[in-house]
């Protein structure tokens, strides 16, 4: 091989690191076509999806939670499932199913599985808090482990593989709260809100005329699993690396390091995977945003998605209003590197 033609392990990381950025750009601008707004909301799914995450998204029903999913994946030529969680599904539905198949010349019968719509590479799983755990519990061994087991044999799931499960907050009658181990398991709670009034006048303007958005393919499954791989590669200092576990660590009111704050309202804080978790998404954001390295304000900005689900408040916070969100702006005011 001509010497000129080898590209050094260096150069295609630092190829790969301005693929990441400038793909973050143009997704943004594809996504726009079609999606006014949201865009703290789109940078979190794309951390998400890039640090090799899930997300649960809760939002009220018509804030376009399914379009901008489905759009995502179509911009990314990555193949998009959506089930819907309902009272009577069963786990059957979500990873498959085997069922007899008998040959007509030999007369011998088989099984044969029948995937189901787990097998895709970004799967909506919407309203998961309607189904009951058991089918719930389906999602785990996917989301953890990238494979699903049936009748004692086992599958591999399509790489990239990415689970987005919706909530809606507003109705919990006849619902399923997911339990803390399965929530510990999402990367991000991303939260949808309502637009603001222009962007509403301009989602009205779009989708009561003809425009029909051409939204453009930007990377493939193996763009997205080479940018997931160079995002382990970001440089983390111990300043920041000890931040983050100091974060994390107060948020726990037996811990001896715990404000007396959380000592107060929080009955659990986060698990070691939450640090995890809030360092990963901070290599991911350095990258899309052009650094080379992570930053305080990098782990700052993604505490909120990180533990928004995953502190348990007590009574005391209850019967006071303190929300999560309120609790994670007195640790950033609080702690400090």
């Amino acid at each position: 091989m001509d010497k000129e033609t080898i590209v050094s392990p260096e150069k295609k990381d630092l190829e790969l690191v301005k693929k990441i950025i400038q793909a973050r750009k143009t997704i943004l601008e594809e996504l726009h076509k079609i999606i006014v707004g949201q865009d703290v909301v789109i940078e979190q799914l794309l951390i998400s999806l890039f640090a090799r995450g899930h997300s649960i998204v809760v939002g009220v029903p018509g804030l376009a939670k399914t379009l901008l999913v489905s759009s995502l994946a179509q911009i990314l030529d990555l193949e998009f499932k959506r089930i819907q969680f309902t009272p009577d599904l069963m786990p059957s539905d979500v990873t498959g199913t085997e069922v007899i198949e008998e040959n007509v010349s030999t007369g011998e019968r088989i099984f044969r599985f029948i995937k189901g719509p787990i097998f895709a590479n970004i799967v909506l799983a919407d309203e998961i808090n309607r189904t009951p755990p058991k089918t719930q519990a389906a999602l785990l061994q996917a989301m953890q482990e990238y494979k699903v087991t049936v009748a004692g044999q086992t599958y591999p799931l399509p790489l990239p593989f990415f689970v987005l499960a919706t909530q809606n907050p507003i109705e919990q009658e006849g619902t399923y709260p997911l339990p803390e181990a399965q929530l510990d398991r999402f990367f991000f709670q991303v939260n949808i809100t309502y637009p603001e009034e222009k962007e509403e006048e301009k989602i009205l303007e779009q989708t009561t005329s003809l425009y029909q958005p051409n939204l453009k393919k930007v990377l493939n499954a193996n763009d997205v699993l080479s940018l997931q791989e160079i995002v382990r590669k970001v440089p983390v200092s111990d300043y920041v690396n000890e931040y983050t576990v100091k974060l994390i660590r107060a948020t726990r009111s037996g811990d001896s390091v715990a404000p007396e704050f959380i000592r107060k309202y929080v009955t659990w804080g986060a698990s070691p995977r939450a640090a995890q978790h809030l360092l990963l998404a901070g290599k991911t954001r350095a990258l899309l945003v052009g650094k080379y390295a992570v930053s305080v304000e990098d782990i700052n900005f993604l505490l909120a998605p990180v533990l928004r689900h995953r502190l348990i408040l007590n009574f005391n916070a209850e019967a006071e209003g303190i929300t999560t969100e309120e609790i994670i702006r007195r640790l950033l005011d609080t702690v400090k590197p």
